[in-house]
């Protein structure tokens, strides 16, 4: 198959037929779902089921990944391969067996913090990041040990670091961008970029319009600029594709990702109380469909041929084949 592999590193779209058609549409080998944001174990595991019925129902075009040879399996198929993560330990709760409960049941992928402090680390949001728990160090060692990947998007600096130092295994940002791109907390500072790489770790870039240089005005060529810039810093190695995408979701959506269970007032970080918005969608990127026009923003940029197959797919593809694999020691 001569078509170059194209895995997206972060999606949570209202799932529909019409979602993983555009999927197809957009030849997409592999794509990273968020199954649970605030939710609880059992909460976790009724959506768990409801992938079961989409995968049922909709098997002619998605399948299940449980390594990364499921991915070729799908690509071959013509299928798209679906990895199972969360954006938050809560599902988790206070208990560690619950890791592997999950990695049993095909989550593979977990953030340590969403926004706020967890139990495992801090969020981004909090005014004093306290770095690592002592049950956060003990989760990342079960994580390791289990095969489930370890995610810091939404954690902050000296959490992030304390994962990535603590981590034996590497480590991913899966959706987020250099603070040098927006200077907003929820990206990422040059140290922890460095950091990761120099851990053999994975940075996705978003294209959630909040992490970007000029919002939903940025242009492809502006989002190219900023991944050249980040190879300067990483290497191309180490960066890939983690959209953010958020198609077809209702306003209620966004409101539960900002405040779950948590508050009972509005409150979505740096002093706001105003009612959230899905910011207007970028010209290039409305929808999964228009996931390609990333390659072609990159090949005209300039990137060489190897250097766009790396960021579109052969990256996460790599690091994927060993990541999902529980330790054999």
């Amino acid at each position: 198959m001569s078509e170059r592999l194209r895995i997206d590193g972060l999606q949570y779209c209202r799932w529909s037929r019409e979602i993983f058609e555009q999927m197809r549409a957009a030849r997409l080998d592999a794509v990273h779902v968020t199954a649970a944001y605030w939710e609880s174990a059992r909460e976790l595991m009724a959506n768990i089921g409801q992938w079961h019925r989409h995968f049922e129902a909709h098997a002619d075009l998605i399948m299940p990944v449980r390594s990364a040879a499921d991915i070729d399996r799908a690509r071959q198929s013509q299928r798209t391969g679906i990895i199972l993560g969360l954006q938050n330990c809560s599902p988790i709760e206070d208990s560690i067996d619950l890791v592997s409960v999950f990695k049993q049941l095909d989550v593979h992928i977990m953030q340590l913090s969403y926004n706020n402090q967890s139990l495992l680390c801090s969020g981004y949001l909090e005014s004093e990041d306290a770095g690592l728990s002592r049950f956060g160090r003990s989760v990342i060692r079960e994580m390791n040990r289990v095969g489930m990947i370890v995610d810091t998007s939404h954690t902050a600096e000296r959490s992030t670091l304390d994962a990535i130092a603590c981590s034996t295994r590497p480590t991913v940002i899966s959706h987020a961008n250099p603070q040098s791109a927006s200077a907003t907390e929820r990206n990422k500072s040059e140290r922890v970029m460095r950091a990761l790489a120099e851990s053999g770790g994975l940075m996705g870039f978003s294209c959630y319009p909040f992490h970007l240089p000029n919002g939903s005005k940025t242009t492809l060529p502006e989002f190219t600029d900023m991944v050249a810039r980040a190879v300067d810093v990483m290497g191309v190695e180490h960066l890939a594709i983690g959209t953010d995408l958020c198609q077809d979701q209702p306003v209620e959506v966004l409101t539960w990702m900002r405040n779950g269970n948590w508050a009972k007032t509005l409150d979505y970080g740096e002093g706001s109380a105003e009612q959230p918005h899905w910011p207007e969608p970028l010209s290039w990127l409305g929808g999964v469909s228009e996931f390609g026009n990333i390659e072609t923003g990159l090949e005209a940029r300039g990137f060489s041929r190897t250097e766009v197959d790396a960021l579109m797919g052969g990256n996460w593809r790599g690091y994927l084949e060993d990541a999902l694999k529980p330790k054999s020691d």
